[in-house]
């Protein structure tokens, strides 16, 4: 490493230097590399997410319950909203630049001292992986709560060697190019990382694969849990406060309160819950006081978050159909008939078509716009024209390629604003906006 990097943006960059291009599905990389690492995948306990959507919303949900219940935790995640630091939280706090800088120094050695990985390097997810559990190791932390990055029985999380809890939230079509191109074929790559012996709870979402799922477990000898046979919700309500439900699991009800926006959280929510408390066999610790305060601390930024409650400013960082369903449904839930503009941006790997249709039913105008720097932002001219092919009238349709140009219209309109389509996105136009504060949000 050619000198200290002064930032998380240039460690970033060191990593990408050292990483092979592309997304490229396998284990053998990082296998050979945590070989020459000494395993460190292997000193901690894991909960192991994996899914569509709202993993991230159900490992932060889980982590927050495990830090109530007393545990120190970790909490890996990605990709990250603004700051790569975001990626590994211990105890919920960011590890330092220089930590962090010690793993990639330790990640770069065993590359280098490695002839098969110098020819073929691991990808910057695999590299990343890699230098978090290293990190997850040297701070001693009672259980870590894991993020898949892409699929699951290919993913480099995948290597985890102590699984003690699997998570599989609700699954749509994403990723089609790796996992294949029907929702069977990408719910089994997602199933496989189903261990033996290991409590493994599937969100239930779609039903049609939770034959699939029971299949998939009993081959693994997992022990299967499907949210909808188990747990029961009644008397919610979605606000623009937040979310609140009552939780009935086993014999005990829990009364759940979260800061977190979206009728979607309740599945997020109550699927973490029920695997915490069973979770709570192996780990006493966690108590439905536990549940009930770490569901009521969790956040999670830039998912229905809501800025600005009247007019509503949320961003959202749905970038799939499913995602965009679930994002126009709590829309719905919170803001009645109400119809907010949409500013949106995505990747040009993504099928905006699908999510841009799927917005015309809580949308009343789109502003197409870009993340600027981002090679694999689609362009916002493109974007339109899907927007008009997908049934979006003429009239309803600008183009804005800088986003905050787009947020300015969007808010002149003054019928508020939702910023959707990439995470990536959301990651950009947010610490633009709370620049703003007193300008947007006041």
């Amino acid at each position: 490493m050619n000198g200290k990097p002064r930032s998380f943006d240039e460690l970033e960059n060191v990593f990408a230097s050292l990483a092979s291009a592309g997304i490229r599905p396998g284990l053998e990389r990082i296998s050979r590399l945590m070989e020459k690492l000494g395993y460190p995948e292997k000193d901690f306990p894991a909960v192991h997410i994996v899914g569509t959507n709202g993993k991230g919303s159900t490992a932060a949900f889980s982590d927050s319950i495990l830090r109530e219940a007393g545990y120190r935790t970790a909490l890996y995640t990605s990709p990250h909203l603004e700051s790569p630091d975001e990626r590994l939280l211990i105890d919920g706090i960011p590890l330092s630049l220089g930590e962090w800088t010690e793993a990639a120094e330790v990640v770069q050695k065993a590359l280098e001292e490695d002839a098969i990985l110098r020819s073929d390097p691991p990808t910057f997810f695999e590299l990343i992986t890699a230098a978090a559990f290293l990190l997850c190791s040297r701070n001693s932390v009672e259980i870590a709560v894991v993020e898949a990055g892409l699929g699951g029985r290919l993913d480099a999380t995948n290597l985890l060697g102590n699984v003690v809890l699997t998570f599989v939230t609700s699954i749509s079509m994403d990723h089609m190019e790796f996992l294949g191109d029907t929702l069977e074929k990408i719910a089994g790559e997602k199933f496989a990382v189903m261990r033996e012996g290991v409590p493994a709870f599937f969100s239930g979402s779609p039903a049609g694969l939770v034959p699939l799922f029971r299949e998939r477990a009993r081959a693994a000898g997992a022990l299967p849990h499907v949210l909808p046979e188990e747990v029961r919700t009644e008397h919610l309500s979605v606000t623009g406060e937040g979310t609140a439900f009552s939780l009935f699991f086993g014999d005990e009800r829990f009364p759940i309160r979260t800061m977190l926006h979206g009728s979607y959280q309740v599945e997020n929510c109550s699927l973490a819950a029920a695997g915490m408390l069973v979770l709570s066999e192996r780990f006493p610790l966690i108590t439905g006081e536990a549940v009930l305060r770490g569901t009521g601390n969790a956040r999670w930024p830039g998912r229905f978050e809501i800025l600005r409650a009247d007019p509503p400013l949320v961003l959202d960082g749905g970038h799939n159909p499913g995602g965009i369903m679930r994002l126009v449904e709590s829309l719905r839930a919170i803001y009645g008939g109400k119809k907010p503009t949409v500013v949106f941006a995505c990747m040009k790997d993504k099928d905006f078509s699908a999510g841009l249709s799927l917005l015309l039913k809580g949308a009343g105008g789109l502003i197409c716009t870009s993340v600027p720097g981002n090679p694999r932002s689609a362009d916002p001219f493109m974007l339109a024209e899907a927007a008009k092919s997908a049934g979006w009238k003429e009239d309803a349709v600008e183009i804005f390629p800088d986003p905050l140009d787009a947020l300015k219209a969007s808010e002149r309109k003054g019928m508020g604003t939702v910023c959707c389509g990439s995470l990536y996105f959301i990651g950009c136009i947010r610490p633009l906006i709370l620049s703003r504060r007193e300008e947007l949000l006041f």
